[in-house]
């Protein structure tokens, strides 16, 4: 996170209700809203299409485990 986040963060942070209010207010009104359209589309490189290859043909990349199961193996239990 650069420098300008975190004061913002901060001053959102210890500001009371109403002024947070105000703030996200003035954000939904004057910056613009975001969609997957706005996403930049790029070319895969090598690595991604070595990563798509295998989902397509590598048996180990269709394997799943719940996150129960995983965090046994890694003596995780929460």
């Amino acid at each position: 996170m650069n420098a300008i986040k975190e004061r913002i963060l901060g001053a959102v942070t210890v500001m009371n209700d109403s002024d947070a209010e105000r703030v996200w207010k003035f954000v939904t009104e004057n910056l613009s809203p975001r969609s997957w359209e706005d996403i930049e589309e790029t070319v895969p490189d090598e690595w991604d299409l070595k990563m798509l290859n295998d989902i397509t043909n590598d048996p180990d990349c269709r394997e799943f485990i719940t996150q129960e199961e995983l965090l046994k193996e890694l003596d995780l239990n929460l």
